[in-house]
């Protein structure tokens, strides 16, 4: 079908590829619209030499879904390229792959509710989990376009790369950021390696494991 050569999911051999792109485009454009300013803050906080001399976007419910969706979506879609083609022939392969996204990321969310909760972060530091928030936006909007430059010029190969860069690229930054709020000792600088180990790098491995694992089986 392929004539021996892996390829990557695209709307010339998966029809759904192209409409899910531009559904993740609309999501992204109404977020901003709602939120105006949203992804030049996520820019900001993270180049500000102290907090709050960042202009912040409006808060909104709607905006905050909407730009949580585009960003699961992301993530998923980046996964789904890492495939050969033939592995991934329909939509539902991507809605699982979004199921386990979503999934991870409750997770995650829970343990750091029960980390919040049992050392009072929220209390102690008010801005990193805002930080935190516009660097994942910050790493799926650059992911995005590299993933329409993926869809006519990629291999899974060449996904699989530009996925785990994007992977660095956020815990590079999380790390940057988070040292400047949290490290104040040699041990504060232990537990934040660890911290990353343990809720971002193995929870990144996990949902791409499960990814792969998914749909070899469907």
């Amino acid at each position: 079908m392929f004539n021996g050569i892996e390829h990557i999911i695209s709307p010339m051999n998966a029809v759904w590829c192209g409409w899910v792109m531009f559904a993740l485009l609309v999501l992204a454009i109404l977020s901003e619209w709602l939120q105006p300013g949203i992804i030049s803050q996520a820019h900001q906080s993270l180049v500000a030499r102290t907090d709050r001399t960042y202009k912040e976007a409006p808060v909104n419910t709607t905006g905050q879904l909407l730009l949580s969706l585009f960003r699961i979506g992301t993530i998923a879609m980046g996964i789904c390229m890492c495939m050969q083609a033939q592995d991934v022939q329909s939509v539902i392969s991507f809605g699982v792959v979004c199921v386990l996204v979503l999934s991870v990321l409750a997770v995650k969310m829970l343990c750091n509710m029960l980390l919040d909760y049992t050392f009072m972060l929220r209390r102690r530091f008010a801005s990193p989990y805002e930080h935190y928030s516009n660097i994942v936006t910050l790493v799926t909007v650059a992911l995005y376009p590299a993933l329409l430059l993926l869809i006519h010029f990629g291999t899974p190969v060449l996904s699989r790369w530009v996925l785990a860069g994007a992977a660095v690229l956020f815990i590079a930054l999380w790390f940057y950021r988070s040292s400047k709020i949290y490290v104040n000792s040699l041990m504060a600088a232990v537990y934040l390696v660890i911290y990353n180990c343990t809720l971002e790098i193995l929870p990144m491995a996990g949902v791409y494991g499960l990814s792969v694992k998914m749909l070899s089986i469907l």
